[in-house]
């Protein structure tokens, strides 16, 4: 049997709500003293106002329902343009309308906000100098910006629904989610920087792809590097050659006027040999001179891999703050850590650094205080002087440069290698607190 719907169901229960009284208003009327006449009129009246209440019932249920049914359906169409008028809020089919009405209000700031978040997001992708895609779980293009575009050569409509190996794309979606590799497309080649992610969409697995052109870095960072390299090597060949070459030019003119005389008098010949000397003096220091500069450079070139060991982090500090003795040492002790690290070069980074600020102490009288505490995952272990400061911090991690009178330049650079080959990070910064400088070593437990 087929069943009855909403509106039929609420017609009979208001024919059933005023069967009653009508039944009986008519027995009444029937058995009453009243004329044919009155009976068939009030009869018809009575059976009239019965269908019409039941039928106005009906229509007013109905109209309601169909009213939020629209609203609800002009919400699903993402329509937040429709409003219900005449909601009150002292019925109960008023509150409904008050309440959808709130939440199309919702939905509309909502669905504006997040289409400013997309063309937001479309602007950046398009104009970011970094390749991006998107790939479907079958490996398919779905979207790709103009950097992508400009790196395979072809616009977005003649790209998307190519597979990722027709593309030249296919090793992006393998191995490591970052990685570099050597790459060759129509708009470049290189070595690329990638990097892999994952998002789902209508349900599925997607795969966002990033590539960035490390080449030109490389290309910048080489170039700047060589730079540097040459000015430095430049700058301490010269002051080693031009007195060599200087003195070997006295030399030589010293000898050939001795040569032209017949007899060389005592006197001369004493001031000629002394010359010699001198000359052989400083051709020899500067020879020397250069040679500590290239072994210097070669200690940077050949830092080797550190051993890495389980090392007491108090022992350490410990070993190492003892060799200084000219000025006082204060040690400040933190937690007991063992850390994994190569002991050798970690006492080679310390020393460089008490050294340093012991240099600076002895300047301005006062003492080296060194510490360290745990933080989360880092440990932090300090160096602070009480000397002058930091006349120039942007060359200090420079090779080779020094404002100390006979140093070699390479104890910091050489300390900074040693922390980044264990994973950390050294800086050296002006105390805001008083005069002085404070390095902090941030190396990983």
């Amino acid at each position: 049997m087929r069943e009855l719907s909403y509106e039929r169901r609420v017609q009979l229960l208001a024919l059933a709500a005023g069967l009653p009284g009508s039944l009986i208003a008519m027995i009444l009327l029937w058995h009453g003293s009243y004329s044919s006449g009155t009976v068939w009129t009030l009869a018809f009246l009575i059976f009239t106002l019965w269908l019409g209440f039941a039928f106005s019932l009906r229509h007013r249920v109905v109209f309601s329902l169909q009213t939020l049914s629209n609203l609800l359906a002009a919400l699903r169409e993402e329509d937040f343009s429709l409003r219900a008028r005449g909601a009150r809020s002292d019925d109960a089919m008023g509150e409904v309308m008050i309440e959808v009405n709130a939440l199309g209000e919702v939905l509309r700031q909502q669905r504006l906000g997040a289409l400013e978040a997309n063309a937001l997001l479309r602007t950046v992708m398009e104009e970011i100098d970094l390749a991006v895609f998107t790939f479907d779980n079958n490996a398919k293009l779905r979207l790709v910006n103009r950097a992508g575009e400009r790196l395979l050569g072809r616009q977005e409509e003649r790209l998307l629904g190519f597979t990722a190996e027709e593309l030249g794309l296919g090793a992006c979606l393998e191995g490591e989610a970052a990685h570099t590799m050597e790459l060759a497309f129509p708009g470049g080649s290189g070595r690329w920087g990638m990097r892999r992610g994952t998002f789902r969409q209508g349900g599925l697995p997607h795969h966002l792809v990033v590539l960035t052109d490390l080449s030109r870095t490389l290309r910048d960072e080489e170039r700047k590097a060589w730079q540097r390299l040459i000015r430095v090597l430049g700058h301490e060949l010269n002051n080693s050659l031009a007195p060599i070459q200087s003195v070997a030019q006295g030399l030589e003119s010293g000898l050939l006027n001795a040569s032209k005389s017949s007899e060389l008098q005592g006197e001369a010949s004493a001031s000629i040999l002394d010359d010699l000397r001198q000359g052989l003096g400083i051709i020899r220091s500067r020879t020397e001179a250069l040679g500590r500069f290239m072994a210097a450079y070669a200690q940077l070139a050949r830092l080797p891999q550190p051993k890495l060991l389980p090392v007491n982090v108090p022992e350490w500090i410990g070993r190492s703050v003892k060799l200084e003795t000219r000025v006082k040492v204060n040690v400040t002790k933190g937690p007991e850590v063992v850390i994994s690290a190569d002991a050798d070069q970690l006492e080679q980074l310390l020393i460089n650094l008490v050294r340093n600020a012991a240099d600076a102490t002895l300047e301005t009288g006062g003492c080296v205080q060194v510490g360290w505490s745990r933080k989360g995952a880092h440990l932090d272990v300090w160096v602070v002087d009480d000397g002058l400061g930091l006349p120039n911090t942007s060359n200090l991690f420079v090779p080779f440069f020094t404002t100390k009178p006979g140093g070699s330049g390479i104890g910091l650079v050489l300390s900074r290698q040693i922390a980044e080959a264990h994973g950390g990070e050294l800086t050296l910064k002006n105390r805001s607190d008083a005069r002085g400088c404070r390095a902090l070593l941030r190396l990983p437990v």
